[in-house]
């Protein structure tokens, strides 16, 4: 269901296969879905993947942050992050994607669907998963059947969306939620405009905001200053870049918006401490 395009690292397009290819959703189980070897390396998605495990165990590495999966393990990918193949060989159970404009907008979800950096994480018990697998069923059944409704279809997403929010998180995790409608802003204008700057001044002025405001929404949703919420992005993208290209670092460097190789250098040995080449030597000879 999916289209490489020409990218350092490469993206993946959506292109639906079943009836309506226009549509912006489609589900799948993962026997249903189509192997390809152009997914198999590191890609990054155009669209959302949610993907609800139900058989099997297996490892599965998002943004450099490794998954342990087994049956009830519930992940939710945003578009642009970096991935590799999925499922791996050891899982099975069900894949929904989706386009961003496709879903309706509530209020009570809207911080799920536009936070473009953070992998949604859940492990279901056995009632939690039989109660979101029969609403995956049932999307599935308009997913495929004949002449969707995608009425229908954004009704019965929206459920699933419900009960994913409903869902116990781990006793550690943060919840964006608690920053509100200005720190899903934030994270939006970042992401436009983090390889431009890094200041929290900018954002602010960008969004109409003060800094104080910008980091208060950062504090009350993660624990984090404005501040390391955007220096944490960029260095994400330097990550990205070091260990699924071939750049240079001072082309990477300026991709990122840095004057010189030398402050990106700076830059990223102190959020890291290790020099970018030493990265990227360390990650790809895992």
């Amino acid at each position: 269901m999916t289209v490489i395009t020409g990218h350092a690292i490469p993206r993946v397009g959506y292109q639906r296969l079943g009836p309506q290819p226009g549509l912006g959703i489609e589900v799948a189980t993962t026997d249903e879905t189509r192997e390809g070897a152009e997914c198999a390396g590191p890609h990054r998605l155009d669209f959302h993947q949610i993907a609800l495990v139900t058989a099997g165990f297996d490892d599965h590495e998002v943004d450099f942050v490794p998954y342990s999966c087994a049956p009830g393990t519930l992940l939710w990918i945003r578009p642009g992050q970096v991935q590799r193949g999925f499922p791996p060989p050891g899982l099975s159970g069900w894949l929904i994607w989706f386009t961003p404009d496709f879903p309706q907008s509530l209020p009570t979800t809207d911080h799920l669907l536009r936070d473009p950096v953070r992998t949604v994480r859940r492990d279901l018990d056995k009632e939690e998963q039989s109660r979101l697998v029969t609403l995956i069923t049932e999307l599935h059944a308009e997913s495929t059947a004949t002449s969707p409704d995608a009425h229908l279809l954004r009704h019965l997403l929206a459920a699933v969306i419900l009960r994913i929010r409903r869902l116990p998180a781990p006793a550690d995790a943060s919840d964006p939620g608690h920053g509100g409608d200005i720190y899903t802003r934030f994270l939006q204008e970042i992401e436009r405009s983090y390889a431009s700057t890094r200041q929290v001044e900018d954002y602010a002025a960008r969004l109409g905001y003060t800094a104080k405001t910008l980091t208060r929404a950062s504090l009350a949703a993660t624990g984090h200053s404005a501040k390391h919420i955007v220096d944490a992005r960029v260095l994400l993208e330097a990550k990205r870049l070091l260990v699924y290209t071939d750049r240079t670092v001072l082309s990477i460097a300026t991709r990122l918006g840095f004057t010189e190789a030398s402050n990106f250098g700076k830059f990223f040995t102190r959020h890291t401490g290790v020099t970018p080449l030493e990265f990227r030597k360390a990650s790809t000879t895992v």
